[in-house]
C-alpha cells in the first residue's frame, strides 16, 4: 500500500532526570536532513536536575523545540503530552538517552509513506561503552538472552507486533486514543497491540536501527527486567489474546528451578535436570556472545531471566 508524502513531523520526546543526556539527544535530532518540516516537543518531568533549564535553553535557540510539562512524571502520560500539543502528520517517538541516526526521519517518513502503516520502526542496537554495559549489550542481543524478539534480531521487512520507538501515522494514534496512560512500563507494546486490534499494520524494516545504552551494573539491569515482566503480566491480563509463548519462558524456567528446590529438599533424582540444564545452555550461549568477558555475559543473561521471571510472577 502507497500513501502521499509525508508533509511533517512531530519528534515527541518524553525526559526525566535527562540533564546529562538531552543535549546529546536533541543534537541528533536537529542534525536531521533530507526530511519533512519537524518541530520537537519534550514533555519533561519532575526531575531532580537541570533537564528542564536544559530544553529551555535549546527551545530558545530553536524555535522547532518546544518544552511541555509531564507533571507525573511518567513516560505514557509525558508523550501523550507532547502528542497533544504538536499537530505533525507523522508522530516519531524518540527517548531522552538515545541518539537518532542521520537520516533517521527521513527513513521513517519514507517506509510509512510507501507501507501506509500505521506505525514503522526498525532494531534496537544496544551498545556499551563500560565492560558490563558491553557484556550487558551483548546479553540484550543474543536471543537466549532477550528472546526473538523482531525489533532486536529480525533482518527481514514486514508486518511484525512490536517495533522499537515508533513513528505514527497521528490520525491512527488519535483514534485509538493514544498511550495508555495505566502502563509505566510496556506501554509500546500495548499500544501497538491496541493498533493492531484494530485492523492497522505495524511495519519493521531493519534498515532502520537506533543506538542503545543499556544499563551499566547487574543491579540496574535486575531492576529494570523485574518492571519488564511485571508490566508484561499486566499487559496479558488485559490483552490475554496479545500472549507470545515467548513472553512466558522466564516464569516458567523460574517455576522449573523453584521445583528443583523442592525435588532436592525431598531427595528426588530429578531436581538437577531443570537446573542442569539451564547451566549448560547459559555457558553455551554465553560462549557464542564475541568480545566481552563470557562470565560477565552469563551473569547477565541469569540475572535477566530470573529478574523478569520473578517479575511477571511476583510483581504488583
Amino acid at each position: 500500500m502507497t500513501t502521499a508524502p509525508i508533509d511533517s513531523i512531530s519528534v515527541v520526546i518524553p525526559a526525566l532526570d535527562a540533564g546529562a543526556a538531552i543535549d546529546d539527544c536533541l543534537d541528533a535530532v536537529l542534525a536531521q536532513t533530507d526530511c519533512p518540516p519537524f518541530d520537537v516537543w519534550v514533555a519533561v518531568g519532575p526531575s531532580s536536575d537541570d533537564t528542564a533549564a536544559r530544553v529551555d535553553v535549546r527551545a530558545t535557540a530553536d524555535d522547532r523545540i518546544s518544552r511541555v510539562d509531564n507533571p507525573s512524571g511518567r513516560t505514557p502520560s509525558g508523550l501523550n503530552a507532547a502528542i497533544a500539543a504538536s499537530d505533525g502528520e507523522l508522530v516519531v517517538r524518540v527517548d531522552a538517552h538515545a541518539q537518532i541516526p542521520a537520516g533517521y526521519l527521513a527513513a521513517v517518513a519514507e517506509v510509512s509513506s510507501a507501507t501506509g502503516a500505521a506505525n514503522v520502526g526498525g532494531r534496537q542496537v544496544p551498545v556499551g561503552d563500560s565492560a558490563w554495559q558491553s557484556a550487558i549489550a551483548l546479553a540484550m542481543t543474543s536471543r537466549f538472552g532477550a528472546g526473538p524478539a523482531v525489533f532486536r534480531s529480525a533482518r527481514l521487512a514486514g508486518p511484525t507486533d512490536t517495533v522499537y520507538l515508533g513513528a505514527f501515522r497521528r490520525e491512527v494514534l488519535e483514534a485509538v486514543g493514544g498511550f495508555d496512560e495505566a502502563f509505566v512500563r510496556n506501554q509500546d507494546y500495548e499500544l501497538n497491540w491496541r493498533l493492531r486490534a484494530a485492523g492497522h499494520v505495524v511495519w519493521f524494516d531493519p534498515s532502520i536501527a537506533v543506538e542503545y545504552r543499556p544499563r551499566g551494573s547487574l543491579p540496574a539491569l535486575a531492576s529494570q527486567f523485574w518492571q519488564f515482566g511485571r508490566w508484561k503480566r499486566r499487559m496479558l491480563v488485559a490483552n490475554p489474546r496479545s500472549v507470545r509463548v515467548r513472553q512466558l519462558a522466564a516464569p516458567s524456567l523460574l517455576i522449573g528451578l523453584v521445583a528443583s528446590l523442592v525435588a532436592a529438599g525431598v531427595g528426588s533424582p530429578l531436581a538437577f535436570v531443570v537446573p542442569g540444564l539451564y547451566l549448560v545452555a547459559v555457558i553455551g550461549a554465553a560462549l557464542r556472545c564475541g568480545g566481552a568477558s563470557k562470565l560477565r555475559v552469563a551473569m547477565a543473561f541469569v540475572t535477566m531471566h530470573m529478574a523478569w521471571g520473578a517479575g511477571f510472577l511476583l510483581g504488583r
